[in-house]
């Protein structure tokens, strides 16, 4: 009887255990079917690009020359930015530029709103034409604080066109009152300096250029040379 009761006891023992792996099984094949889709998606994703990091917008501007049209400061045509002529300082020729007309400012042989400049007829030589033009009268002062007086004769160098000698000729008067008014304001101590000269040449071209620009709008102008200078 002892045993006979013993044995139900051990059936209702067993029992419980069925359920417990039964959900531990089921727990686990739903924990590899969520890996797997997790894994799956993770790959598709990749294939995919999905978590690719998105374009620079500075990188793509480096790319394209930051306009569009080629490298960051070029003009569009992949050359550099400017004025397309060179060296803003020297014309085509190696000639200096001033503010006076004087000098190639486009670098093609003509400044801005005056006549181009003349070439020389020789195909060996890329060099301007030089034209000189000496004023009839000659220039007689008074020094200034001085009762000595400076006589000088004076001839004019440019590379423009005949205008520039018929603007000077049309001028005449004009011009020969501002140079001597520029001349009266010579004293005796700048005759003993080196440079006397040579910059006195300096001042007449920039006043010269001045009043021309005044009434044509261009001067011309490049060089003063003095073809006769007495000071007594």
């Amino acid at each position: 009887m002892a045993d006979a009761a013993a044995e139900p006891e051990a059936e209702v023992e067993a029992k419980p255990k069925k359920p417990i792996g039964l959900i531990i099984g089921v727990a686990v094949g739903i924990i590899v079917l969520i890996s797997g889709t997790v894994v799956g998606t993770l790959l598709l994703a990749k294939q995919t690009g999905f978590f690719a990091p998105p374009p620079n917008p500075d990188a793509m501007l480096e790319g394209e020359g930051g306009d569009g049209h080629g490298e960051k400061g070029a003009d569009g045509h992949g050359a550099p930015a400017g004025d397309g002529h060179g060296d803003k300082k020297a014309d085509a020729h190696g000639a200096p530029a001033d503010a006076h007309g004087g000098g190639d400012k486009k670098g093609d042989g003509k400044d801005a709103g005056g006549p181009p400049k003349l070439n020389k007829k020789s195909p060996d030589s890329p060099r301007f034409e030089y034209t000189y033009f000496q004023l009839e009268r000659e220039f007689l002062v008074n020094l200034s604080g001085s009762k000595k007086v400076m006589s000088v004769q004076i001839a004019i160098m440019t590379r423009y066109d005949e205008r520039v000698v018929e603007n000077i000729k049309k001028h005449e008067f004009a011009l020969r009152s501002a140079i001597m008014d520029s001349m009266r304001m010579t004293t005796e101590a700048d005759l003993s300096k080196p440079d006397f000269r040579r910059d006195l040449a300096k001042k007449v071209a920039d006043v010269m250029n001045t009043m021309l620009e005044k009434y044509e709008d261009f001067g011309g102008v490049e060089e003063v040379n003095f073809t006769n200078f007495i000071v007594q």
